[in-house]
């Protein structure tokens, strides 16, 4: 099983794509706090999200609950900020918390970063 876990989310549409995705694979969802909108019932309900109900979401007050919680190994990190993009990584010798050569950009962010 998959758990997509994001850190301090602030974009509500880029969380929900991602939570459409989890509902439609299976795959658990994971939200580290502070979010930088609302998924109470009344928010998801008038922002359409009606596949919400099919999400396995777990929300975190913070990474360390997140950590004590569910550990961390197995991980695959992805980040905007970090030294190399995705295909520049070797994954299973990059599984290391707090390191920030564990860490691959994204796609976009590679594409975007480009000169």
């Amino acid at each position: 099983m998959l758990d997509i876990v994001l850190v301090e989310p602030e974009i509500p549409h880029n969380t929900g794509a991602i939570a459409r995705t989890c509902a439609v694979t299976g795959a658990r969802l994971h939200l580290v706090k502070p979010l930088g909108f609302d998924i109470s019932d009344k928010a998801v309900k008038r922002c359409g999200l009606d596949y919400w109900h099919l999400v396995d979401l777990s929300v975190y007050e913070n990474l360390d609950e997140y950590f004590a919680k569910r550990g961390d190994s197995g991980l695959y990190l992805a980040t905007t900020k970090a030294p190399r993009a995705y295909h520049e990584a070797d994954f299973p010798a990059r599984r290391r918390r707090g390191c920030p050569h564990g860490c691959v950009r994204s796609i976009a962010s590679a594409v975007s970063a480009s000169p």
